[in-house]
């Protein structure tokens, strides 16, 4: 048996710190939302205003079809709202946790790529 180094009282901190196996999967299915660069894009731009899925598909030059099915995923995982207005929907980003999550991921990659040079 491989030893242990860490002393009883810091494993009992870090057993203590890790949620549950169903906080663990619902944190792990939202930041899977972060992981597809056409998500992300959808997501800076609802970051920005609130939009219609038509100004969406034509400023990000992306068809219909896949930009409802990229909405449907971050809609489902709690990373875009929706309001009707008569018969369109728009959507935007649910708050400001969306909006520091994408700030911290580009300062971490800018962080990283300044660290190289």
């Amino acid at each position: 048996m491989q030893p242990v180094f860490l002393e009883k009282s810091t494993q009992t901190l870090i057993k203590e710190s890790i949620p549950s196996d169903q906080i663990c999967s619902n944190l792990s299915g939202f930041y899977s939302v972060f992981s597809d660069s056409t998500r992300l894009k959808i997501l800076i731009s609802l970051l920005t205003c609130e939009m219609c899925v038509n100004d969406l598909s034509k400023l990000l030059d992306i068809n219909q079809t896949t930009l409802s099915h990229q909405l449907k995923i971050l809609k489902s995982n709690g990373a875009v709202t929706t309001t009707r207005r008569n018969k369109y929907i728009f959507y935007k980003a649910t708050n400001k946790f969306i909006n520091n999550i994408m700030i911290n991921g580009v300062d971490f990659y800018l962080e990283k790529i300044k660290s190289h040079y």
